[in-house]
């Protein structure tokens, strides 16, 4: 243990985010997404949800300021009616001056095939996944 470090980051997370240079991207992946069969490297969170996950990493995380839009979320499907009201929670934690990018479902697959890291939560709400794009200190 730590002074300062939210229980919630494991070492392997911690590892990897450090690990992260500029413009690299991580994945906070929900329960329905296919992490494993999709990640690079892939980071287990089971038991806990985006929300608090994204709150802890963000004490730490600097979003890529050389980009319009840093943080990218999987858009609805087309025709589901699903509202993801997660989104709000993510944008009070990140800051509403944050611009939010929304990729086409299988897109957006493809980008997290490309991500440094996936990290496979146990998150419940659909359309919950989101990447961000690592900036510089």
């Amino acid at each position: 243990m730590l002074k300062g470090i939210p229980a919630i980051l494991s070492p392997d997370l911690m590892k990897t985010l450090m690990e992260m240079g500029h413009g690299d991207e991580i994945v906070l992946a929900d329960g329905n997404f296919p992490s494993a069969s999709n990640a690079k490297r892939l980071i287990r969170c089971d038991g806990h949800g985006i929300p608090e996950l994204l709150e802890a990493i963000m004490q730490f995380f600097p979003l890529d300021t050389y980009v319009d839009r840093p943080v990218a979320l999987m858009e609805v499907v087309p025709g589901d009616p699903y509202e993801a009201t997660i989104w709000k929670e993510y944008e009070k934690t990140i800051g509403s001056t944050i611009s939010i990018e929304y990729v086409e479902r299988f897109a957006f697959y493809e980008r997290a095939r490309n991500a440094f890291a996936i990290v496979a939560t146990s998150e419940k709400e659909l359309y919950a996944n989101i990447i961000l794009k690592k900036g510089v200190i």
